[in-house]
């Protein structure tokens, strides 16, 4: 048994005893394709959760990690197709990570420059095969470098074929900006842009200030909205589910990407911060996942993906600072799981094979029926 192996399997008989036996049975009995149910491809929604901070599996799915994880573990996971091994075979940075699994390939840019990924995206693939517009699919970014993942570099597509790109972070330091605070002082929690440099608020330039406004407006949440909100959240992933369910809300699109980061923290090293902030995101999924079941337009026609963009480093890993970062690319930060809901996905099912995560491009492909034709990863035939 290899190593990336052997992390899945602790997944796997962690699931069996956290859920029960008797829905253990149920969950590795693999229904048929015909068993599910005929969904027009036209009605049809999805919305992906990604991490931005992987959290390691003696944080979640371990016998000390459940308490850490209660929503995902206890109502998501035993109505969700679960995947115990994704792995990562790329560039362990967030951002190249995270548009990695948009584009189904493995980018290969620098992580910390700010640039369109070199394939075509989902966003892409969704509205040229589709004809769909552009506020059919929106991506909710953590920050700054996050800000240019909705389209690529591929002349073939690229940003008038791409999605609707926000920036939370941005429009609220806009939004303190027409008020005259100073932004850092004032919401520290809420506008650090990331945790691996130097502390700073998301850069507004002109243009991002003229988008921002225009953002606002669409979503009809003003600027003084947008503050007195912010008062009454804690993280940068609270504000970030906040104008993601708005947005679910405004224009009710049918392709959603939201990249939470609050665990990314880690990098502080402090653990306590980390475990917060899983907490706090196993708690956000749960909220998104309720905003899916209570909002007509979405209610038993959308598949929710949930999965870490890549783990963390193990507390025995040569050359690594355990919890703290995602150097050494072992086997606990490169291998994570996948759970995946919603009435067009085979429910109570547990996956014990090796996927990657840029496979996940060609399983929403399947499901909003569109090609991603350039994508290097390959289809999941358990989901559907």
């Amino acid at each position: 048994m290899n190593e990336f192996h052997r992390v899945s399997v602790s997944r796997r008989d962690f699931l069996r005893d956290a859920i029960g036996a008797a829905a253990a049975v149920t969950m590795f009995c693999m229904r048929s394709a015909h068993a599910l149910p005929s969904l027009a491809a036209s009605s049809q929604k999805v919305v992906v959760i990604t991490f931005g901070g992987g959290a390691r599996d003696d944080e979640t799915f371990s016998v000390d990690g459940q308490q850490y994880i209660p929503h995902l573990l206890n109502t998501l996971a035993p109505q969700s197709c679960f995947f115990t091994q994704v792995i990562n075979r790329g560039i362990l940075g967030h951002y190249v990570a995270t548009a990695s699994i948009a584009t189904g390939s493995y980018e290969t840019f620098d992580n910390f420059v700010a640039q369109p990924p070199a394939h075509p995206t989902i966003f892409e693939y969704f509205r040229k095969d589709l004809r769909r517009p552009r506020e059919d699919a929106w991506v909710v970014a953590p920050g700054n470098l996050f800000a240019q993942m909705g389209w690529s570099r591929d002349r073939r597509f690229g940003p008038d074929a791409g999605a609707e790109m926000v920036v939370p972070k941005q429009l609220l330091a806009h939004a303190l900006g027409a008020a005259g605070i100073a932004e850092l002082d004032s919401y520290p929690a809420l506008l650090r842009d990331n945790y691996e440099m130097i502390p700073t608020a998301p850069a507004v330039s002109a243009g991002d200030a003229d988008s921002a406004e225009r953002l606002t407006a669409r979503l009809h949440v003003d600027a003084a909205t947008l503050r007195a909100a912010a008062a009454n959240l804690g993280s940068p992933d609270e504000l970030s589910v906040f104008v993601t369910r708005h947005i679910m809300g405004q224009f009710a699109p049918s392709l959603i990407f939201l990249t939470l980061h609050d665990i990314d923290i880690a990098h502080s090293g402090a653990y306590s911060l980390y475990i917060e902030g899983i907490r706090r995101t196993d708690r956000l999924c749960a909220e998104v996942w309720n905003e899916i079941q209570t909002n007509p337009e979405y209610k038993d026609r959308t598949s929710l993906f949930i999965l870490p963009d890549f783990g963390r480093d193990g507390d025995t890993d040569s050359g690594g600072c355990g919890f703290q970062h995602h150097r050494t690319g072992s086997p606990s930060a490169r291998t994570t799981w996948m759970m995946a809901l919603g009435p067009a996905i085979r429910q109570r099912t547990v996956v014990d094979r090796p996927i990657e995560s840029i496979d996940l491009a060609s399983a929403i492909g399947g499901v909003l029926h569109f090609d991603p034709s350039y994508a290097q990863g390959k289809t999941i035939p358990e989901l559907l």
